[in-house]
């Protein structure tokens, strides 16, 4: 399928086997399915490190170019309380997109952001979100990738890319679904953080709320998320996962993350495996498994940049040029 390369191209996926309460469908059942909203941001390839958010004075890495428009494709899994539109997102998709890749950016179906793309306007489905959930929809959008059944080329290597909660879902699916590169932004080794005093309170009460500082909302969280976890535990098993990877794999963290501790980057680090280090790429911290571990000094939870997006610093050039080597030593291939 061809696409303009000069913009992304939105796409909808039906999420499988469910359909939802829709007043304005205009089906007898009153339902219309549950879908899945994202864009794919066209390979444009030919951007060098310092268009790719690399700070003043750094320099190429000549070893390892951009790569062919179209041979490969990058998946951003956002996190909790997030959208493919907030802060970053977007620039890291069109940076990445520069550097020769397919970029395909999408909304978990029940992250609470509604049509309009950026505020978090139904509530009630943002309660009813699992994590079962978005792996399994995770899963959905990189088979429908490989298949064809997206916008562009059909790459031929994947890369997938997730921050926070979506880092610990993106290194669950890189477990499962063979991908040729990994990276992570400030990702949770373990989807299990609250306490069991809140615990107690959740199974009593049936829902609690968490607040979104940016917009004020008390964000519900039903107790289906509580309970797939625990009926799930094996299955989503981040650190498990971890030493399952063996594609190459990044993981990125700020020293000063005040949402997710950095020691959880060296939890994953000390889980993954051996072989999911890229040959020939230097560690820049100690870790006694095979990923590579950035952390990124000073740097909190989003890396310094906020939404709306104001162009980040210093922080996120460092971690987007970072990612952006990894991504071209990993899914580089024969010319």
């Amino acid at each position: 399928m061809s696409i303009d390369a000069t913009r992304p191209v939105p796409f909808t996926l039906s999420v499988r086997s469910e359909r939802i309460a829709d007043p304005a469908s205009r089906d007898e059942s009153g339902t219309a399915p549950a879908m899945i909203r994202g864009q794919v941001w066209p390979a444009t390839g030919g951007a060098g490190p310092s268009e790719a958010g690399a700070g003043p004075g750094d320099e190429a890495d000549d070893d390892f170019p951009d790569a062919q428009a179209g041979d490969s494709a990058i998946v951003v899994l956002h996190g909790f309380k997030g959208f493919r539109r907030w802060g970053f997102f977007p620039h890291v998709a069109e940076t990445l997109a520069g550097a020769g890749h397919t970029v395909v950016s999408f909304d978990f179906s029940l992250n609470g952001v509604g049509r309009g793309g950026e505020d978090f306007d139904e509530l009630e489905a943002f309660a009813r979100n699992t994590f079962s959930r978005e792996l399994d929809e995770t899963h959905q959008v990189v088979e429908a990738l490989r298949g064809g059944a997206l916008p562009g080329p059909n790459p031929r290597r994947v890369g997938l890319l997730g921050h926070s909660r979506g880092g610990g879902v993106a290194v669950l699916a890189a477990a499962d679904l063979q991908v040729h590169a990994l990276v992570t932004w400030a990702a949770v080794a373990t989807f299990d953080r609250w306490s069991d005093e809140v615990k107690e309170e959740w199974r009593r009460e049936g829902r609690i709320h968490i607040p979104n500082a940016r917009t004020g909302q008390q964000m519900p969280l039903d107790l289906g998320l509580l309970e797939d976890l625990e009926r799930n535990r094996e299955r989503l098993d981040i650190e498990a996962a971890a030493g399952r990877i063996l594609a190459p794999w990044l993981i990125v963290h700020g020293t000063d993350d005040e949402s997710v501790s950095v020691e959880d980057a060296y939890r994953l680090a000390r889980a993954s495996a051996p072989a999911s280090a890229p040959a020939g790429a230097p560690s820049s911290q100690d870790a006694e498994g095979g990923a590579r571990l950035e952390l990124i000094e000073g740097a909190g939870h989003t890396f310094g940049a906020g939404h709306p997006f104001d162009g980040g610093g210093p922080h996120l050039a460092a971690a987007l040029e970072a990612t952006r080597t990894h991504f071209a030593r990993a899914l580089a291939g024969p010319r």
